[in-house]
């Protein structure tokens, strides 16, 4: 099941014909999150949604500019440094993802797709990393790796955008903007295996990143383990599971896109409206 949220904070099941709307049949009140997360954060489930009468509901075109992210404020964003052996070659780095931990990312970075990464400074570089997004379904608190999928209600594309500057991971990750998601979230009974998945990033049409979540250091189960053992993972958390090889610069008027077999391909664009010379950023130096 393809799940979307819209601008209007409707919730749609998503058809190879249209749409329905269950935002009302789920009896749901969206906040600031979303439909979704006001789904997930009640106990909404998948067998829920499968109960649904959805021919008993009226289909309707499906405008895909209408999207909004799936998620517009999960609880929580959690990143995975250096989780595939490609990329931290690339990186030059000597440790990897079993040595740096997870990060966290603000929230409030998350757009939708069809909005625009900005910039935040016109003289340091920018990285798009393309990366599959895991949506956590049931609390998960210190689980081990084999029940860990259990926790998982679906997954989409998401891009961790990045500043190259001094700061810690966190920081440079959390401009607003910098977590665009969608374009929907795929149920995770529909995904199978998310160990077996192609995913493809292109800026203005050039392919920069193509790899297989196979090749991931910490698969998903092993991730929402580790992170279940540091911090409790509530409904509607997302996991951006890390990046391969391939990252690289973007720049104002481009357009980005991260394409995950079976997924989906969320687009973006990028503005540089607002930047300021990193010289420039508040605080004494």
């Amino acid at each position: 099941m393809r799940l979307a949220s819209t601008v209007d904070a409707r919730l749609h099941v998503l058809l190879a014909d249209g749409s329905v709307d269950v935002t009302d049949a789920l009896g749901l009140t969206p906040g600031p999150g979303g439909p979704l997360l006001a789904f997930l954060d009640r106990g909404g489930s998948l067998a829920e949604l499968r109960a649904l009468d959805l021919d008993a509901l009226p289909t309707q075109p499906f405008d895909e500019r209408r999207l909004a992210a799936p998620i517009a404020r999960p609880g929580k964003v959690v990143g995975a440094p250096v989780n595939y052996l490609d990329h931290k070659a690339e990186m030059g780095e000597q440790r990897t993802i079993a040595d740096y931990g997870i990060f966290l990312k603000a929230s409030s970075s998350v757009i939708g797709p069809g909005e625009q990464i900005r910039l935040p400074y016109l003289d340091v570089r920018t990285d798009h990393e393309g990366e599959l997004g895991v949506v956590i379904g049931r609390t998960a608190s210190r689980v081990p790796a084999e029940r860990a999928l259990e926790h998982v209600f679906g997954y989409a594309p998401v891009l961790d955008i990045t500043v190259r500057s001094g700061e810690d991971r966190s920081t440079r990750k959390s401009f607003d903007t910098f977590t665009p998601l969608g374009p929907w979230v795929t149920t995770a009974d529909e995904v199978g295996d998310p160990g077996a998945l192609e995913l493809r990033c292109w800026v203005d049409g050039e392919l920069r990143q193509s790899a297989s979540t196979a090749d991931l250091i910490y698969d998903v189960a092993e991730l929402i383990a580790y992170t279940s053992h540091v911090m409790t993972l509530h409904p509607g958390d997302v996991i951006a599971t890390g990046t391969p090889a391939g990252v690289g610069p973007i720049a104002a008027g481009q357009r980005v896109g991260v394409e995950i077999e079976g997924l989906g391909r969320l687009d973006v664009c990028v503005t540089d409206e607002g930047a300021i010379a990193y010289a420039d950023r508040p605080g004494p130096r």
